[in-house]
């Protein structure tokens, strides 16, 4: 009899113990929120690759969106429906810090952009979610039609005799608009130099530096700076 008791007695706790876990978060809603943040995260994910205008593009970074928003997600969903557990989460917020260094201020907009989209998942406002992250994509492609950047930016590396620096310095000025010297060794065996420049066209620089008497080689590097900088 008392074993019978003991059984009841259990089952009844883990009933109640299952009905306090899915009184307002069942595992379909997680499932279904999971469902639209993996197609949300793909989304944000191919945008990001089809607009991406850096010198290397990261796959990894491309996968860290897609994650941001599949974690996110139910993280708010938890929040919304557990008031002791929003405010440890804020807490935690507060104290955690990310670690690893964003190179471009844009790549910092796509994170904020898949940590927004997790959080309308989260508060289970699927539809909105999907307007908004159809309209960011129609205005991402849009503005990336128009160029709001400066001209590609290179390092030219020479390697030459000291007597063709002034030869390099002409060519330099009939081809290249901008150009800014950001290096220079002298050495016995002869000298190197490096200048940032920016070619609107498909230019051959390369070319051009080692038509000059003096020149021993010439480097073009694509680089990724800042207009000013």
């Amino acid at each position: 009899m008392n074993t019978g008791n003991l059984t009841v007695n259990t089952n009844n706790t883990l009933s109640a113990f299952f009905a306090e876990q899915f009184a307002n978060l069942t595992p379909w809603s997680v499932g279904l929120g999971l469902i639209f943040g993996l197609v949300v995260g793909l989304i944000i994910a191919f945008v990001y690759k089809r607009c991406y205008r850096g010198v290397l593009y990261s796959p990894n970074f491309a996968l860290t969106l897609i994650l941001l928003t599949l974690v996110t997600t139910p993280v708010v969903m938890c929040i919304g429906s557990n008031i002791a557990l929003s405010m440890g989460m804020v807490g935690a917020l507060s104290i955690v810090r990310f670690r690893t260094a964003v190179k471009d201020p844009l790549d910092t907009a796509y994170m904020f952009w898949a940590l927004t989209m997790g959080i309308l998942l989260g508060a289970e406002q699927y539809i909105i979610a999907l307007v908004v992250v159809a309209g960011i994509s129609v205005i991402l492609f849009a503005l990336n039609l128009f160029k709001f950047t400066s001209p590609n930016g290179y390092l030219l590396v020479l390697h030459y005799d000291e007597d063709a620096e002034y030869d390099i310095n002409q060519q330099l000025r009939r081809s290249v608009k901008y150009r800014r010297l950001r290096s220079k060794t002298v050495t016995r065996s002869g000298a190197e130099m490096t200048y940032e420049v920016r070619l609107d066209n498909k230019q051959d620089l390369v070319a051009l530096m080692l038509g000059i008497d003096g020149v021993h080689d010439a480097t073009l590097v694509a680089c990724q700076t800042e207009a000013g900088a």
